[in-house]
C-alpha cells in the first residue's frame, strides 16, 4: 500500500510514439542525422532505438500541433555545437539562421537549438547551464 500523499517517481522516458506521413521515411531521416538504429519494421510501423532511447514512427496523419516540441540533453556545450553542424551538413534547416544556438528560455541559462523534422514536428537539442 502507498503512502497517502505520496508521488509516483519518473525517470527517463522509456519510449514514445509518433505518427508519420511515411515510416520508412521518417526512420531512414533520423538513422541518417542520429545514433539510432532499426530495431524493428513492418509497413506501418517502424521502431528506432539506441541504449537510452526507444521510438516508434506509426503511419498515420502527422499532427505537430499536438506535440509542440519534445527536447533531447546533449552532454556539453562541444557536442550541442556538434550537432548543430552535423544537423546543418545533412541539409536539416535549423531554426535562428546564423544564430542557431541560443538561450532555452528568457533569462535561462540553458542553450539549445530547434529543428523540424520531415513531418513538421520540433525538436530540440539543449545543454544545461
Amino acid at each position: 500500500m502507498s503512502e497517502p500523499g505520496a508521488r509516483v517517481a519518473l525517470g527517463p522516458i522509456s519510449h514514445f510514439s509518433l505518427t508519420v506521413g511515411d515510416p520508412q521515411t521518417s526512420a531512414r531521416w533520423w538513422t541518417t542525422n542520429f545514433d539510432l538504429e532499426e530495431w524493428s519494421s513492418s509497413e506501418d510501423r517502424v521502431l528506432l532505438g539506441n541504449d537510452a532511447l526507444l521510438f516508434s514512427l506509426i503511419r498515420g496523419r502527422p499532427d505537430p500541433k499536438v506535440l509542440t516540441h519534445l527536447a533531447f540533453r546533449t552532454r556539453d556545450m562541444p557536442a550541442l555545437e556538434s550537432a548543430r553542424d552535423r544537423l546543418s551538413d545533412s541539409g536539416v534547416k535549423l531554426e535562428d539562421p546564423g544564430d542557431e544556438i541560443g538561450p532555452v528560455a528568457p533569462g535561462s541559462g540553458s542553450m539549445g537549438l530547434w529543428f523540424h523534422d520531415p513531418d513538421g514536428y520540433r525538436w530540440e537539442l539543449y545543454v544545461r547551464g
